[in-house]
């Protein structure tokens, strides 16, 4: 005989527990907001294309090199032309629409995904990339995904596996690694 403890105490989710870090109806509220409006899509716009025309100087101080011998720069300098392109585009042509999501208190784990991956980028060198990679994948995963610890260190262990495997041993780059 099953006791009433047993039993869920209302329908059952397919999809298993939500995690504490999502909250239930979380997806269902955000797109329940309105949308953010032309000024909002012209601001992101703008500072895009400001981070965009900061890359290029960047890149271009890193020294870009010839298409024979490329430098440090020119795979940078390529990306933030790219992203200075695409930012006035959005200015351009995009402005008119609406569908940009409004800023929400589930905007901030965009900030925190950027924090942690700061974090690497200092940890890199001193220890190497397996543990800071591990950590960046575990925190992305557990905190900012929502996963259950068992998922969230079983794939952080099968991608730093797999980054080492790639980066490592196939191709042999020089990446600061403990192993």
């Amino acid at each position: 005989m099953e006791t009433a403890a047993a039993q869920p105490a209302g329908p059952v989710d397919p999809a298993g527990p939500v995690s504490p870090a999502v909250p239930a109806g979380a997806l269902a509220d955000d797109d329940a907001q309105p949308a953010a409006g032309p000024v909002a899509n012209l601001a992101a716009s703008v500072v895009t294309a400001g981070v965009g025309v900061a890359g290029v100087v960047g890149a271009v101080a890193m020294g870009l090199g010839t298409p024979a011998r490329p430098g440090a720069g020119l795979w940078p300098l390529a990306i933030s032309v790219a992203v200075v392109v695409l930012s006035l585009a959005q200015i351009l042509i995009g402005r008119r629409g609406g569908d940009g999501e409004k800023f929400s208190r589930y905007s901030w784990l965009s900030l925190a995904g950027l924090a942690t991956l700061l974090g690497l980028v200092a940890l890199l060198p001193v220890i190497g990339f397996e543990i800071p990679a591990l950590l960046l994948s575990l925190v992305w995963m557990k905190f900012l995904g929502g996963e259950s610890w068992r998922s969230a260190v079983l794939y952080s262990v099968l991608v730093v596996g797999a980054l080492y495997g790639v980066f490592v041993g196939a191709l042999g780059t020089n990446v600061p690694h403990l192993f």
